[in-house]
């Protein structure tokens, strides 16, 4: 199947990105809402940019931005093919902004996401326990009070919320571990807004990060394990609850 391609939106949220980084976004969120189903062909790039009135060089761009995130697979002669979805690179946090901003993810999705971070976070404080720097905690301590200033149903209270986690992750000192720190760090970050999107959050997080913060800073590792996944486990439920409540 050839999908059609809609023109691009010109609202003024898309002008400030450069015109394939815009084309881009347009595909990839058609792609990750299901409007574009694996294996449909895209169109070529002189269909494409004559019917937008856009430049070859900004299809190619963008097919190479979506083709990095997993999102398409694209060969000469072949095509542009959509991929499948076990080939997106969903912790990528331009693809977990497109699945969040538009509509409510799929509950499998994120009960995936916390199934990951349960995996991952626990191991991860127990490590920031034994390995933080001094320069580690000084970050988390900014982020606990950036997080009790603002609240979490406010952007600045979640940015906050996202460089905590983040810093856990860097603060292990294993590098794999690190690169995956921008990830969990946005699927956090959206997570928590999507909590929140009514305006406000189901309850206060903030203690269950503060013994997270105090068993890395005491470098029990133990403690920061069982802390982590107590935050992560009251997070999902959280998100239960919401869902139960609008049902």
């Amino acid at each position: 199947m050839v999908v059609e391609i809609a023109p691009v939106s010109r609202s003024s949220k898309r002008r400030s990105l450069r015109l394939h980084g815009s084309i881009a976004q347009e595909i990839g969120t058609a792609i990750v809402t299901g409007r574009y189903k694996p294996n449909d062909l895209l169109p070529n790039e002189v269909t494409f940019s004559e019917k937008l009135q856009v430049s070859r060089t900004a299809y190619r761009e963008a097919v190479r931005i979506l083709a990095a995130k997993g999102l398409v697979t694209s060969r000469p002669k072949a095509g542009t093919r959509i991929s499948p979805r076990r080939s997106w690179h969903v912790l990528d946090p331009d693809v977990l902004r497109w699945i969040f901003e538009n509509g409510a993810p799929d509950p499998a999705f994120l009960q995936e996401l916390f199934e990951l971070r349960q995996i991952v976070e626990p191991a991860a404080a127990a490590l920031a326990a034994e390995r933080r720097t001094a320069e580690d905690l000084d970050e988390l301590r900014a982020a606990l009070d950036g997080m009790e200033r603002h609240g979490l149903a406010v952007e600045d209270g979640r940015e906050a919320d996202r460089l905590f986690h983040e810093v856990i992750l860097r603060a292990t000192g294993n590098g794999a571990l690190g690169t995956l720190a921008p990830g969990i760090a946005s699927a956090v970050r959206w997570t928590t807004l999507f909590k929140a999107r009514d305006g406000r959050m189901p309850r206060d997080p903030l203690p269950e990060h503060v013994s997270v913060f105090e068993a890395i800073e005491q470098g029990d590792a133990a403690k920061a394990r069982r802390a982590m996944g107590e935050l992560v486990g009251l997070a999902l439920h959280d998100i239960g609850a919401i869902e139960n409540s609008q049902t």
